[in-house]
């Protein structure tokens, strides 16, 4: 066993050459945060008293679905030959939407731990991941966790993993992060293998910043990764993307709780304090320098993080608009890749029109307003950006159906997207015919070994979006695992389908959809609304249409008072009038009547079909 260092080495005046910056990339539910949780037992940085699962995930949120949101970074003391060593390890989130995020945490690292579950092998995330770190050069340790489950079969996947990095299935380590076997291991082997951190003590000070979090008495928090020189409290400090100046308040480490230290230097994986109250002045990806002595070149690799999906937010009552408004300030403190505008609907009032990531970035924004805030939300089916081209040559950028510009169009762009999708071989034909389904073209295929296949496509984002993958899932009893990024984009035949209540329409329903897909949509829709809508005192017809072109309809019927039950016989021609009377009066209320279409229809019918 390797011992805890006794007398680690203080933040600050830490040499380079003992620091080790590593990361873990997992898939969702493979173990990471357990593994982090042995980590911090093994190093002695929590205390048995202290410990609880998923010790670095600190939101409600987090804990409840297993999955890692914000990134967390932790200081770890250890003692290899008799030599104390700095062990940084920075956690990062596993899913697509934070992709970002991810690549900025490997970017501050040397190496990084694969992470494989031994019972369920490498999904597609962990492959995108991977793949991010190799681009990064870091040093690659392969590990198989969950070896103490009796479904564990670590052979199996060892030769897989062993396949795709091209090293020797013996040399990738077995551990389980429930029991800790195999933990004091690994931290060995990363001392050994990750190489430690270069940089010029002398040099103009740089750091990377590889995330930021808002703490309401104290400002943003800003993580940041010293690539080059020092950083010390009470120096002015510049933001070189945004070009902000500040005086930094307060360093230190988090170990893994916020230590003030006397300095950052060279290597080493820290916080700052200055006093900021808007994360969006603390980028991830920016570099930081000293105001007196700025470096020349910003640390490359840095990008505005930019929403993929749109989807609108409305308070169920309307009274509640302004609540919502402060809350998505207060959210976007915490977020700098939340964007939101207002924007109002006929049919749902006043709202916001807000970008995400993605869809889990949209889940875990609306439970945390639903949760956070007290607030009965209702959104919006959720649309990616068009760019559409109309016949006088003027380019509308389209996130709402409602800005789909009427009149003629000469072309509609749409944004595309490399889903990567690994699944076991028996269940290529699902996935295929899904694909297909959803406008997406064969790009590539591999098997990772005789069980298990990878399957790439190139399809437009907006199928990815919307109900892909719990199709996916459906189709391939919970086995596939699904990954996409950005790639490109296509003109295609992209029309918007308007439904229409009583001749007017209602702008919540309308979608831009493929020409071949409209008539479905149309013909799903009213059906949907004339089960939802209660009938009123007069017909109500339901359409869908593309332009003035109406493709379906359905009618709700009026209600009828039985006006002849007072008739006990008699001439026919008293019937006669009492029915045309009612007639003249249902035209009227037709003329004057607005249908009431209640919250339950439109939640209802906004909410993702899966099953179609």
């Amino acid at each position: 066993m390797s011992p805890v260092a006794s007398n680690p080495p203080q933040p600050g005046s830490t040499h380079s050459s003992v620091i080790r910056n590593f990361c873990i990339v997992a898939h969702i539910d493979h173990g990471k945060s357990t593994l982090a949780d042995r980590m911090l037992q093994s190093t002695n940085v929590v205390t048995p008293r202290e410990m609880q699962s998923q010790f670095l995930d600190n939101m409600d949120i987090e804990r409840e679905r297993g999955i890692t949101i914000k990134s967390q970074a932790v200081r770890m003391p250890w003692q290899v030959d008799n030599e104390d060593y700095v062990l940084n390890m920075i956690d990062t989130p596993g899913h697509v939407d934070f992709a970002y995020e991810v690549s900025r945490s490997l970017a501050a690292c040397e190496g990084a731990i694969l992470l494989v579950d031994a019972a369920q092998g490498i999904e597609a995330q962990t492959l995108a991941n991977l793949y991010m770190a190799m681009e990064h050069d870091l040093e690659i340790i392969p590990v198989l966790n969950k070896i103490d489950l009796p479904a564990a079969e670590p052979e199996r996947y060892a030769l897989e993993i062993s396949n795709l990095i091209g090293i020797d299935p013996d040399d990738i380590l077995k551990v389980s992060g429930k029991t800790g076997e195999g933990v004091e291991a690994l931290l060995d082997r990363v001392v050994r293998d990750v190489p430690a951190p270069s940089g010029d003590a002398d040099a103009p000070a740089r750091a990377m910043i590889f995330d930021s979090i808002y703490d309401t008495y104290r400002g943003v928090i800003t993580y940041v990764r010293m690539v080059d020189g020092k950083l010390e409290p009470r120096q002015g400090i510049r933001m070189m993307a945004t070009g902000s100046s500040y005086e930094l308040q307060e360093s230190g480490i988090y170990s893994p709780d916020a230590i003030p230290s006397e300095g950052l230097g060279v290597g080493e994986v820290g916080y700052l304090i200055t006093g900021v109250k808007d994360v969006a002045e603390s980028k991830v990806g920016d570099t930081v320098t000293s105001k007196q002595h700025p470096a020349e070149e910003p640390i490359g690799g840095y990008r505005e993080p930019r929403p993929m999906v749109f989807s609108g937010l409305y308070p169920m009552d309307g009274s509640d608009y302004p609540a919502l408004r402060e809350a998505l300030e207060k959210l976007q403190l915490n977020d700098a890749a939340l964007t939101y505008e207002p924007e109002t609907s006929v049919a749902l009032g006043f709202g916001f029109r807000v970008g995400f990531l993605g869809l889990l970035h949209l889940e875990i924004v609306r439970e945390r307003l639903e949760r956070e805030y007290n607030l009965d939300l209702i959104s919006t089916a959720p649309n990616v950006i068009y760019n559409v081209t109309t016949e006088d040559g003027t380019l509308v950028r389209v996130t709402n159906p409602s800005e789909f510009p009427e009149g003629k169009i000469t072309e509609v762009d749409e944004p595309m997207a490399m889903a990567t999708v690994i699944v076991p071989s028996e269940f290529i034909g699902s996935v295929m015919e899904l694909s297909q389904g959803k406008r997406g073209q064969l790009s590539g295929m591999d098997y990772l070994s005789e069980e298990r296949v990878e399957i790439r496509y190139w399809i437009p984002l907006a199928e990815i979006v919307f109900d892909y993958f719990d199709l996916l899932k459906s189709r391939t009893k919970g086995y596939a695992s699904l990954n996409w990024q950005r790639d490109g984009s296509q003109v295609a035949d992209l029309v918007k389908v308007d439904i229409l209540l009583q001749g007017d329409a209602v702008d919540a329903f309308s979608a831009i959809t493929h020409r071949d897909r409209a008539y479905g949509y149309g013909v799903k829709m009213t059906a949907k609304l004339k089960e939802l809508i209660p009938r009123q005192q007069f017909e109500v017809p339901i359409q869908a249409a593309i332009g003035s072109r109406i493709i379906a309809r359905e009618n709700i019927r009026a209600i009828r008072k039985d006006v002849l039950s007072k008739c006990y016989g008699g001439d026919i021609s008293r019937k006669r009038k009492l029915l045309e009377k009612q007639k003249e009066g249902k035209k009227r209320m037709k003329m004057v009547g607005t249908v009431e279409v209640p919250q339950e229809a439109f939640i209802a019918a906004l909410s993702t079909d899966t099953d179609t």
